[in-house]
C-alpha cells in the first residue's frame, strides 16, 4: 500500500470515529468522557475485608507427570470448586486444578511442553496460551472446543457453526514447543462468545518460559521473585461472584447487560486471588512479574511509602521478555492481558515500614492494589545496566504490507457490539491473510480503550499518534493499549508456524461481543 494512500485511509477512519454513529449505535459520549475506564462497575453487596489483612498467595508450580528427552507432560482438570476468597465466605469458582489462579507452569525454552487438559465443567471450553509461539492446531482457537462428559448443546456458536473447528470429547492435548524467549506467558480461556465470564469465573493461570540470557543476570530469585496476577472481581450478597451475563448458563444468549457492555468492571482489587493482600519482604531488590488478568480494568501502578515517598518501578521486561536495557517509571500503566517485569528496591527502607502498590486509575477501594512490609534487613543488589541481546530488530523499509485497521463500537447480531474495521467477528471468514516471514505494518486506531492482542508473534511499537512511543512500549509485545481515540503503529515478523491465528481486543467483553479477527499464516 502506497505511503500516501494509507495515510489518507487513516486519517478517514479517524475522521470517522468520535461521536459518530457506526452501524447505528451512537458511541456513548460518556465513555469517551472517562479516560481513565471503558466499562462500568459493579458494586459489591457483602462486606468487604479491610485492604492489606489478608496474606500474598504465591501459585503453586505444577509438577510434571512425566519428563522425557522429548520434553515435559502435564495433565490439568477443569473443575468447579469453592474457595474462600473473601474471609469468611465460600465462593463458587471454576478453575484450573482447583484453584484460583491455576497451578503455573515453570518451563525452558526449546522445550516442549504438553498439557492435557480433562474438562468437568458444564459447558465446552477452549485453552489458550496468550504470548505462546504455538502451532495453530493448540493455539485454542475459540470454536475448538474441549466438550464436557455428556454434552447434549450445540456446538456452534450464536447460531453460526465453524467448519474448521477441532472440537474434542472430554480431553484434549495441547502442544507447545515454547521456541521463543523468556517471558511470563498466560493461559486461559478462550471460548467463543464467552471468554469474558469464563475468566471471571477462574479459568486464568500462568506459564513460566526461562533461559541461558535471564539465567545469566544477576536477577532476583527464588522468594524475591513474585508473580503478581491483578484482577478485579465483585460479589453479590452470598459471597458468589457478581457478573451481568445475559444467559448465567453460558449456554445461550451472548453478551452483558446494557450498561456493562463497554466492559465489566469490579471493586474488589484481587492478586493471585487475594482481596487487597500484604506480603513481608526484607529490605532488598525483589522481581515483580506482573500480569492484569482483569476483563476490562485499567490500572497505573505506583509504589510508594506511608509518608508518600516513592519508590522507581523499574521495568527490565515486557510482555514477550526481557528488554535490551531497564527502564524506570514512577507510574506504570498496565491495560488489561498486558505484562510487565519489574525490579522494586526496599533497600535502606527501616523495618517496619509500609509500601502501597497503589492503582492511580482507580477511586475508593479501587484505588489500591496490595501492600508490602518490610520485616527483616536485607541487602540490594545492583540493577543490571544492560539485559538482553536478542531483541528482533526490524525496520519499517522491510515490511511487505502496511495494513489501517479500526477498533470500535459497532453491531453484532442486532445488538451493540464492537467490530474491526466494521466487521463483527466470523470464524469462517479470513480478515488478513499473510505469509510465514513476512515482516508487517499495522495501524490501529480507536474510539474508546482497546488493549489490542496479536497471537502467535509479538511486535515492536514504533509510534503513538504522530509522536514516538512512551516510554513503558519498550521491547517486544504481544498487546498494546490503545487509548481513547488514539492511533499506534507495530511492526512484527510472522514467523513461526502456518495457520489460522487471531488478532483482538483483550477488554473481554469487547471480545465476546465481536471485536475479533482471523489471521492466516500460509
Amino acid at each position: 500500500m502506497p505511503e500516501d494512500v494509507s495515510r489518507r485511509r487513516l486519517l478517514g477512519i479517524g475522521a470517522g470515529l468520535g461521536a459518530a454513529a457506526v452501524g447505528g449505535v451512537a458511541l456513548s459520549a460518556a465513555w469517551a468522557r472517562r479516560p481513565a475506564a471503558t466499562g462500568d462497575q459493579l458494586v459489591s453487596e457483602v462486606p468487604l475485608p479491610q485492604p492489606f489483612s489478608v496474606p500474598l498467595p504465591i501459585p503453586a508450580v505444577l509438577a510434571p507427570v512425566a519428563s522425557t528427552a522429548e520434553g515435559d507432560r502435564y495433565e490439568m482438570v477443569q473443575i468447579e470448586t469453592e474457595a474462600e476468597i473473601l474471609p469468611g465466605h465460600s465462593t463458587r469458582l471454576w478453575t484450573y486444578n482447583g484453584t484460583f489462579p491455576g497451578p503455573t507452569i515453570e518451563s525452558r525454552r526449546g522445550r516442549h511442553v504438553t498439557v492435557a487438559h480433562r474438562n468437568e465443567l458444564p459447558v465446552p471450553t477452549v485453552v489458550h496460551l496468550h504470548g505462546g509461539r504455538t502451532p495453530a492446531a493448540s493455539d485454542g482457537y475459540p470454536t475448538d472446543l474441549v466438550l464436557p462428559e455428556g454434552w447434549t448443546g450445540t456446538a456452534s456458536h450464536h447460531g453460526m457453526a465453524d467448519d474448521h473447528a477441532v472440537v474434542t470429547n472430554l480431553q484434549r492435548e495441547y502442544g507447545f514447543p515454547l521456541d521463543q524467549r523468556a517471558a511470563m506467558l498466560w493461559y486461559h480461556d478462550h471460548r467463543m462468545d464467552f471468554t469474558a465470564p469464563a475468566i471471571w469465573r477462574g479459568l486464568a493461570g500462568l506459564h513460566v518460559v526461562r533461559d541461558d540470557i535471564e539465567d545469566a543476570l544477576d536477577l532476583p530469585r527464588g522468594d524475591r521473585e513474585l508473580p503478581l496476577m491483578i484482577a478485579d472481581r465483585a460479589f453479590d450478597a452470598d459471597g458468589q461472584l457478581a457478573y451481568p451475563s445475559l444467559d448465567p448458563s453460558l449456554t445461550g444468549e451472548i453478551g452483558v447487560e446494557e450498561p456493562y457492555t463497554a466492559g465489566v468492571l469490579g471493586d474488589v482489587i484481587l492478586v493471585n486471588g487475594a482481596p487487597w493482600p500484604v506480603h513481608e519482604v526484607d529490605a532488598g531488590l525483589y522481581r515483580l512479574r506482573i500480569l492484569n488478568a482483569s476483563n476490562a480494568r485499567h490500572y497505573e501502578l505506583e509504589a510508594a511509602t506511608e509518608d508518600g515517598r516513592r519508590l522507581p518501578l523499574v521495568q527490565i521486561g515486557a510482555d514477550q521478555g526481557l528488554l535490551a536495557a531497564p527502564v524506570h517509571h514512577e507510574r506504570l500503566p498496565i491495560a488489561p492481558a498486558e505484562r510487565y517485569d519489574l525490579l522494586l528496591d526496599f533497600g535502606g527502607l527501616p523495618i517496619g515500614t509500609n509500601v502501597r502498590l497503589a492503582n492511580r486509575l482507580g477511586s475508593g477501594r479501587a484505588a489500591e492494589v496490595m501492600q508490602f512490609h518490610v520485616v527483616r534487613e536485607g541487602t540490594s543488589t545492583p540493577i543490571p545496566e544492560t539485559l538482553a541481546d536478542d531483541l528482533p530488530e526490524w525496520d519499517r523499509s522491510e515490511a511487505v504490507a502496511v495494513r489501517d485497521m479500526a477498533f470500535r463500537a459497532g453491531r453484532m447480531n442486532g445488538r451493540h457490539g464492537w467490530v474491526i474495521d466494521g466487521l463483527p467477528f466470523d470464524p469462517n471468514r479470513t480478515d488478513v491473510t499473510t505469509r510465514l516471514g513476512d515482516i508487517e505494518v499495522w495501524r490501529l486506531i480507536a474510539d474508546v480503550h482497546h488493549p489490542v492482542h496479536l497471537h502467535l508473534v509479538g511486535f515492536r511499537v514504533l509510534s503513538r499518534g504522530t509522536g514516538d512511543p512512551l516510554p513503558h512500549d519498550a521491547g517486544l509485545k504481544d498487546t498494546i493499549a490503545l487509548r481513547p481515540g488514539e492511533s499506534a503503529e507495530i511492526i512484527t515478523r510472522f514467523d513461526g508456524y502456518k495457520g489460522r491465528y487471531l488478532f483482538h481486543c483483550h477488554n473481554a467483553e469487547h471480545e465476546d461481543m465481536g471485536m475479533m479477527a482471523n489471521l492466516e499464516v500460509t
